[in-house]
């Protein structure tokens, strides 16, 4: 299996992914400030930026452009923010070879798709999509789908989904390592504040938002059904989905540590905290333990794209969690029986 990895400017990171370039089907990208799904480079970053998708590039990796931003405010519909984004796919195509670009805006597809043939149009996984006709409305512009994260522990929505793209010409892409949980009713207004994050820093604010899910989560007893809560899927179990979908994208582009992830996901197995390999993480919430793979059962994750999705009287993953669940001390690790 292949990878889409977003970048991160770390030296030690980029220079594994050129290493293992047969593992990397794309390497994904901000530019400028453009909106994103995770904000803009920081100007110190982009010369680097630009060095290393020359590398890249040069090495035969197909690179892709992420105009993700879940809102653009009162540019949206803009002339010069279309000519603005026209010039940079015009200088990205001649200097960097751009492939691909993926975006949560119909218009930015539908402006990109009429002026740049050749170029592959991805609906990002921000645009939420899970259903056949959530796809068909847009299917005109975009060349392939990121499905909706809730589910990824869903065959029969997978299968709907894959023969809808086989049919249609289509291709389907799952995020492997969301950290985000299920159906979260504050995603829409975190991502829009992320696309807006350089504005809002500017502002006198009276509050700070981090997302709702780590307040949840220390509430009550939330904590023990973190793992049925989320969607992510473990790098031991990705070959069960290589007939459901025609690749994987890895959040590593504001993970604290993106060559861990790419290390787990590209071996296939993974020693320390699962949570570590998520983006955002929440292995903090579980500290002084972490969610050991050794500790899950062969079948996990079979079992969980058939269940019948009855999370509130289930507690098939709480017992999992319960059981993969390691204490760490200073001398040793002890396993909680």
């Amino acid at each position: 299996m292949k990878y889409q990895v977003g970048y991160q400017d770390s030296r030690n990171f980029v220079e594994f992914l050129l290493e293992h370039r047969e593992r990397v089907s794309e390497i994904y990208f901000p530019w400028g400030d453009l909106a994103t799904g995770r904000g803009i480079l920081p100007p110190g970053s982009r010369k680097n930026l630009a060095s290393d998708l020359k590398n890249f590039s040069s090495s035969g990796i197909p690179l892709c452009l992420l105009l993700n931003g879940n809102c653009y405010g009162r540019r949206a519909l803009a002339r010069s923010f279309f000519q603005k984004l026209g010039d940079t796919v015009d200088l990205l195509r001649e200097e960097y070879k751009l492939a691909a670009v993926t975006t949560a805006s119909p218009l930015i597809a539908r402006f990109l798709k009429r002026n740049f043939p050749g170029l592959a149009l991805r609906a990002s996984v921000n645009m939420e999509i899970g259903t056949p006709e959530g796809a068909e409305y847009v299917e005109e512009y975009f060349d392939s789908f990121y499905l909706k994260r809730e589910y990824n522990y869903d065959r029969a929505a997978l299968l709907r989904m894959r023969d809808f793209c086989r049919n249609r010409g289509k291709k389907l892409f799952l995020l492997a390592n969301s950290g985000c949980l299920n159906f979260c009713s504050a995603r829409t207004f975190h991502d829009n504040l992320v696309a807006h994050q350089h504005e809002v820093a500017e502002m006198d604010n009276a509050f700070e938002f981090k997302g709702e899910c780590t307040s949840f989560l220390k509430k009550g007893d939330h904590l023990r059904d973190l793992l049925s809560r989320m969607n992510f899927i473990r790098p031991e179990d990705v070959e069960l989905y290589e007939d459901l979908c025609d690749g994987f994208k890895l959040a590593t582009r504001t993970n604290f540590n993106p060559l861990a992830v790419a290390t787990a996901y590209f071996s296939g197995h993974w020693e320390g905290n699962l949570l570590d390999l998520t983006e955002p993480a929440h292995s903090a919430l579980l500290t002084p333990r972490i969610l050991s793979s050794r500790r899950f059962p062969h079948d996990y994750a079979e079992k969980r794209l058939s269940c019948g999705k009855d999370c509130f009287s289930c507690t098939f993953c709480r017992d999992i969690q319960e059981k993969a669940l390691v204490s760490l001390d200073e001398r040793s690790i002890k396993i909680l029986e």
